[in-house]
C-alpha cells in the first residue's frame, strides 16, 4: 500500500466500522469521523506516511493540575492502545494513537479506536472532575 491507496484504505475501514465521515480532506489524506454509539465525535484520522495518526478531543483542563497529570499517567498505563495527551498549550486534552499505515488491517485500526471507546467508559466520569470551566 502507498499513497492514496492507504488513505482509501483506511476510509474503507472507518466505514466498515459504521464510523460517519464528517469532513474530509482528500489532499491531506485527512478526516473527521463520529459514531456516537461509541462515544467518538469529531476524532480526527490523519494519514501522514508511514503513519496515521488518530486524534480525539477530550476536554479542556486545568494546566496547574499536577495531581490529575499524575493520574493520567496512570490511566495511560491501562489503555490497550492510544494515551492520553496535552495539546502544546497544556489545556487539552486528546487521546492519541499512531499506526503504521504500510501494514495497517483493519483489527489494527478498529483496536484503536475501540481502547477510547473503553477508555471513556472506564474513565470518563473521573476525567470530568478535573475539566477546566
Amino acid at each position: 500500500m502507498r499513497g492514496k491507496g492507504n488513505f482509501e484504505l483506511v476510509k474503507a475501514y472507518l466505514d466498515d466500522m459504521d464510523m460517519a465521515i464528517t469532513e474530509e480532506d482528500v489532499e491531506n489524506e485527512l478526516v473527521v469521523v463520529d459514531n456516537e454509539d461509541e462515544g467518538i465525535k469529531s476524532m480526527i484520522i490523519d494519514c501522514e506516511e508511514p503513519i496515521v495518526i488518530i486524534e480525539q478531543l477530550i476536554m479542556k483542563v486545568r494546566p496547574d493540575d499536577a495531581d490529575f497529570f499524575k493520574r493520567l499517567l496512570q490511566m495511560n498505563r491501562e489503555l490497550v492502545h492510544g494515551a492520553f495527551v496535552l495539546d502544546e498549550t497544556g489545556e487539552m486534552l486528546l487521546f492519541r494513537d499512531t499506526l503504521q499505515l504500510e501494514n495497517l488491517d483493519y483489527n489494527e485500526l478498529e483496536g484503536s479506536v475501540k481502547s477510547l471507546s473503553l477508555a471513556m467508559s472506564e474513565y470518563g466520569a473521573e476525567l470530568l472532575t478535573h475539566a477546566a470551566v
